[in-house]
């Protein structure tokens, strides 16, 4: 039976680096058994690419570029595409997978269930994407936002939330991306093409991909997507808060984690 209560942190703003340590950091932690399953709001500064832990970076991402925008650049411990974290909020789920039994795909489509409720929160009525088993749109790029995979949450169309996962230890780690605001050609110009293939894809991205603003016809920032996702879960999961932050043990595993997701040999194994 799942655990009834969750802790709850918003660690803020944060390099790529520093992001994707704590993840792994607090997954640690519930795998241990030290921590109670954890929802977790983040943001990047400065905006980050992340991508997959299986794309291979110098191949899909023009690094070079990268640099001269002044965006970071990390490889996630999870899989899928390439991630443009800029205007958004990012959620994570640690859990045992006692807790939250099942498939990569039934796990995917029951935490979507909580993104869903979050969005209609903010008047957002998206679905959970069911796609055909012999049908499953391709992807045509490198980026996670230019087709929904199974049990992703869309509206209109539109995918808004990308999300990843992995499993280790018994446990689960999922995070992903809730765009408050999308720039297709920020994120096609991160892309390894020419210049006419970059335009191509950003029009295609414009179609495929929408933000919680464009969607909600108003401004959504951090706190209000926040709140509203975490009360999609707890109304999903009939769960309670524990508003935490980290211990000392898990900032010092994050800080000794750190180093891993700054090096090369991390970034560009691939």
């Amino acid at each position: 039976m799942m655990e009834r209560v969750w802790r709850l942190i918003d660690t803020g703003y944060s390099d790529g680096a520093y992001n994707m340590a704590v993840d792994e950091a607090l997954m640690e932690s519930v795998a241990a058994g030290e921590s109670p399953p954890v929802l977790r709001f983040f943001g990047w500064s400065p905006p980050t690419l992340s991508i997959g832990y299986f794309q291979r970076a110098e191949r899909e991402v023009n690094l070079e570029r990268l640099k001269g925008q002044g965006i970071g650049f990390v490889r996630r411990p999870t899989g899928g595409r390439a991630v443009l974290h800029d205007r958004e909020i990012t959620y994570s789920v640690s859990i045992r997978e006692s807790d939250l039994p099942g498939s990569v795909i039934e796990t995917y489509k029951v935490l979507s269930l909580g993104l869903v409720e979050g969005l209609k929160q903010l008047g957002i009525e998206a679905e959970v994407a069911s796609l055909k088993e012999s049908g499953t749109e391709r992807a045509l790029t490198s980026a996670c936002f230019d087709s929904p995979s199974w049990y992703e949450v869309v509206f209109h169309g539109k995918k808004l939330i990308g999300s990843a996962q992995v499993r280790k230890y018994g446990t689960i780690l999922q995070h992903g991306s809730i765009m408050l605001d999308f720039d297709p050609q920020k994120l096609a110009l991160t892309m390894n093409v020419d210049d006419k293939a970059r335009e191509r894809i950003a029009s295609m991205l414009s179609k495929k991909a929408g933000s919680l603003s464009e969607m909600a016809g108003r401004e959504i920032g951090y706190s209000e997507a926040g709140q509203a996702i975490s009360a999609g879960f707890k109304k999903v999961f009939g769960i309670g808060y524990i508003i935490s932050s980290l211990t000392e043990e898990e900032e010092k595993r994050a800080l000794e984690l750190v180093e891993k997701y700054k090096s090369d040999e991390w970034n560009l194994m691939r």
